[in-house]
Formats: C-alpha cells, structure tokens, sequence
C-alpha cells in the first residue's frame, strides 16, 4: 500500500525538518521540502502530492497563497495553511483559494496530523453518509450534535476545543445573525480580559476546520454563521 505523499514548503529548515520528521512518525512519505515559489512548482508538476503543507512568508520568493493559486491552475490537491499570520487581509487571501486548513503556528503535532486526515477524507469521492439526518445542518456536508458537543463532516468526526465547541453553538443559536466581537468574549471568557488577538485565532481556528464561507466575519463587528449554503 502506498503511503499519503506530503509535499512541505516552508523557509525555516528547522520548522521544515521538524514537520517532516512528525509527518514520517505518522507513517507519512514526505515527497521533498522546498522553500520557494519555483521549487514547489517544479515540485507538484514532477512529483504530485496528496496534499500539500504550505507556509506563507516564503521570505523574497512570491509567497505562499500566490505559489497555491499557480498550482491549482493545474492541480487539485489539498492545502493546509501553517504560518504565524493571522491578519484579516492574509486570511481572505487565504480563504480565496479553499484550504482544508489554516493553522497557526506554534500548532500541537496531533493538530497537525488531524488536519492532514481531515484533509485527505475530504479530497475522497466517497458518497456515503451515515449521518443522523437529525443534526444541525451547517451545509456542505457539515453537522452538529447540539446534544453530544460534536461536529461532522459528513460521517467523519472533527475534534474540537471547548471554547471552539462553545463559539460554534452560539453562532449556531444566533440564526445567522451577527455576534459582536464583544458578546463573544465576555460568553466565552466570562470573567477573563483577553487580548484581541486570543479571540481572533479562536474564529480562525474554528473556520479553518469548516469551510471557511460558512462563518463570515465583519471587521470591527463580529461574525455570524452562514448555515445552509
């Protein structure tokens, strides 16, 4: 059987050497490690992967969202986002060309290794769906289990963080409407004075394991989840 190939793009050689050795702990092939816009080309076109780790800031190279942009002008693959942005306008960017993921570095190994699964059951043409059709419907094959605390993509369960599980349910309960920034906080810190940045990263993690049109977020707001798409 053959192994999942992972192709690495990344600039730091210690971030790249870490994740390669975790990704060949899990039993993953990775096909080659680059660091550049015309590497990872060459990389794709040569050796195709089954999905690809790609790191933003490639240093003076083009970086990372316009080296998946070429790619998918000829390849579907599927791409995780690791990087240390977090800013509204990388984000867009990066929601533009569909990742599976986003993470943000520093990110846990099991993290790393979830998104890749992730990643790969959804680049599957598998039609089946054992779903209990009683869920919440988020659309795109997405469900809740309001009542065990559990998200699904189709019949694959996604593991979330309590603040994740309890942002999901809020917005969920909101019925689209926007939540601003600021309810947001106080309902999921309660009493704790967080900074901007801590909320953010918590939006953006929870998108990036949905699709990311699912919930929208409006600069200066707060954002609201867009079910049945």
């Amino acid at each position: 059987m053959n192994k999942t190939k992972i192709l690495i793009v990344e600039d730091e050689s210690i971030v790249a050497l870490d994740m390669q050795k975790t990704l060949m702990k899990y039993n993953y092939n990775v096909s080659n490690c680059v660091t550049n816009y015309d590497d990872a080309i060459k990389s794709v076109k040569y050796d195709r992967p089954d999905i690809i780790l790609m790191d933003i800031n490639l240093g003076k190279s083009k970086d990372g969202i316009e080296v998946v942009e070429e790619i998918q002008t000829f390849e579907n693959i599927p791409i995780i986002y690791i990087t240390a942005f977090s800013d509204e306008d990388t984000i867009s960017r990066a929601i533009k060309t569909n990742p599976v993921s986003y993470l943000l570095k520093p990110f846990k190994r099991e993290e790393l290794k979830s998104n890749i699964m992730l990643g790969l059951y959804k680049n599957k043409t598998r039609q089946v769906d054992t779903i209990n059709k009683e869920y919440h419907y988020l659309g795109n094959n997405y469900y809740f289990d309001n009542k065990n605390d559990k998200l699904f993509y189709k019949d694959l369960a996604i593991k979330l963080g309590s603040k994740e599980i309890l942002l999901l349910k809020i917005l969920i309960e909101s019925k689209e409407e926007i939540v601003s920034f600021e309810e947001l906080e106080s309902r999921i810190w309660t009493t704790n004075t967080i900074s901007d940045s801590t909320l953010r990263t918590l939006i953006y993690r929870l998108r990036g394991k949905l699709e990311y049109k699912l919930i929208e977020t409006i600069p200066n707001m707060g954002c609201r989840i867009l079910v049945n798409n």
